[in-house]
């Protein structure tokens, strides 16, 4: 029986952003490249468009044999996990997508294999010049495609579409000698990625990832309210911090200038982001810069209360909010999904702007825990599976291939 190769990655510059997906159809045989697809979706999740991209690359491979089997390789482990059985799918836009995927081809003939984002670099592409089309008010189209660049083939001329896939004739692309990685490479990658228990590639030779953005993440000191756990967001009292936050702050401080790696400092508008941001800059002799992305979330009629009370007074609120990411705290509060938007551009324009630097983010335990979150390629409900304590340190550094590697979570210990 014949096999296929889908290869398939989707993005979302934003998260939830401008998206799109890439799909490749590959003869298992000969390495030959059988169909491309890519597709802009508008505004949309990384999700989402990963699920757009499987569903494509199954539809292509159907087409071209629908006696085949088909192995995906992707490099979204949410995707490969959940479609394999192994992980539950609780989002409800992904449901759908999960459903027509194993509708396409009989489940028996469809296997699932994880890989590092490196080896799927022609999906990946196909994505990237899908979401360039869209910025410019365009689909993508196969004249456009540069994908097989990555194979080492020569430049090909497409075949008409069909379907969601686009279908081209060409040679088998011709090898390329390269040079296996060594085991501090390797060593190096696996760190970069977050990907330990993966193998590397044989005959791979290692992306220079070059020096990594790191975001030191540091939560404000306690405020008045912090010991009663209270909601305190965006839309609230705007505390100040209490004797005991700016004791932890200036612990912090002491810390923070005793490594001296730390080359900017930016807070979050809100008060007791701007003087625990003002301690530690005052000891390093910086500035501070404000974003407003980095702010907390408004909690709406949350605000200055506890989570016993809230559940006692808007019990349902309560349960959609646990439950769905799209769900707003009673009052017209921000929903988690609508932070992640916020945070994610905030981190995308703070990247740009110090590339190769390491920046202070004194922030709140939503903003950060997004972060986090994000770098892990992690379900929204992983929010509720994080400790943040007041004035603790986590740390994610950002590779310019695009991957996110987190260093540390929730350290107090320059409070002890």
């Amino acid at each position: 029986m014949r096999e296929l190769i889908v290869e398939a990655d989707g993005g979302s510059r934003g998260n939830p952003g401008p998206a799109g997906y890439g799909a490749v159809v590959i003869d298992a045989a000969t390495g030959e490249t059988l169909a491309e697809a890519a597709e802009y979706l508008g505004v949309t999740t990384n999700n989402v468009a990963e699920y757009s991209g499987l569903v494509a690359g199954l539809r292509a491979a159907r087409d071209l044999d629908p006696t085949a089997t088909v192995r995906v390789r992707m490099d979204s482990k949410l995707v490969v996990e959940q479609m394999s059985g192994r992980w539950q799918i609780k989002h409800p836009a992904m449901r759908p997508l999960a459903a027509e995927a194993r509708s396409i081809l009989p489940p028996d003939r469809v296997t699932y294999e994880w890989i590092p984002r490196a080896e799927n670099k022609h999906a990946d592409r196909l994505a990237n010049e899908a979401m360039d089309a869209g910025k410019r008010g365009e689909q993508w189209s196969p004249s456009q495609s540069t994908a097989d660049l990555d194979a080492g083939a020569a430049a090909r001329s497409a075949a008409p579409r069909k379907g969601r896939g686009e279908l081209r004739d060409q040679p088998r692309p011709t090898p390329t000698q390269t040079t296996p990685a060594t085991t501090s490479d390797t060593d190096d990658i696996r760190a970069a990625r977050n990907v330990a228990s993966e193998a590397p590639a044989t005959g791979a030779a290692p992306p220079d990832l070059g020096t990594p953005t790191t975001f030191v993440l540091l939560r404000h000191g306690e405020t008045p309210l912090t010991p009663q756990k209270r909601f305190s967001g965006s839309g609230g009292s705007d505390p100040a911090l209490s004797d005991t936050g700016r004791h932890q702050a200036d612990r912090v401080a002491t810390a923070l200038a005793a490594r001296g790696t730390v080359q900017d400092v930016i807070a979050s508008p809100l008060a007791r982001c701007r003087e625990t941001a003002a301690i530690v800059a005052a000891r390093l002799g910086l500035d501070v810069r404000i974003e407003d992305g980095l702010r907390e979330t408004d909690f709406g009629a949350w605000e200055g209360l506890t989570f016993a009370e809230v559940r006692d007074r808007y019990p349902d609120d309560m349960s959609a909010w646990l439950s769905s990411p799209d769900a707003e705290p009673t009052g017209g509060g921000e929903s988690f999904e609508a932070v992640a938007h916020r945070v994610a551009a905030a981190r995308d324009k703070l990247l740009a702007a110090h590339t190769g630097r390491t920046v202070l983010l004194v922030s709140h335990v939503t903003p950060i825990k997004t972060l986090v979150r994000l770098a892990l390629g992690a379900p929204p409900e992983a929010l509720f599976r994080m400790e943040l304590s007041a004035a603790s340190l986590s740390v994610v550094a950002y590779y310019g291939d695009g991957n996110a590697s987190v260093r540390l979570l929730n350290d107090t210990s320059p409070l002890r």
